[in-house]
């Protein structure tokens, strides 16, 4: 179950880069770019159209509506441009992850967190 749960959370993230570089390329319709807009900002907005915190219902939204409108802007999208798209992506994800770098970063919002707090708190 774990494996598969990888494999669609991976196949997910492969397809959003998809609809990210095909939303970029300006032979992309100007209304499927605003989709793909839209669908962005509904994946990353912490408001969900129903609250997470609903059991069951709450997860229903982004199990059903982030992977239809990844599919709506793929299937309005010219084929040429998807598959130019799809080759970038690839290369995207294919590119080794420094997780010296995001150890790093997660570092210094804590220290500057750190800071913020006793910088408030005094």
């Amino acid at each position: 179950m774990m494996s598969s749960l990888k494999t669609w959370a991976r196949t997910l993230k492969q397809h959003t880069l998809t609809v990210y570089f095909a939303a970029r390329d300006p032979r992309t319709p100007l209304l499927v770019r605003l989709l793909a807009l839209l669908v962005a900002a509904y994946a990353l907005s912490p408001i969900d159209l129903i609250p997470d915190f609903i059991p069951v219902i709450g997860y229903l939204d982004d199990l059903l509506l982030l992977p239809l409108g990844l599919w709506l802007v793929v299937r309005l999208t010219p084929p040429e441009v998807i598959a130019t798209a799809r080759e970038k992506a690839a290369q995207a994800t294919a590119r080794p992850v420094s997780r010296g770098a995001a150890v790093a970063v997660v570092g210094l919002w804590v220290v500057l967190a750190l800071v913020c707090a006793r910088w408030f708190f005094e």
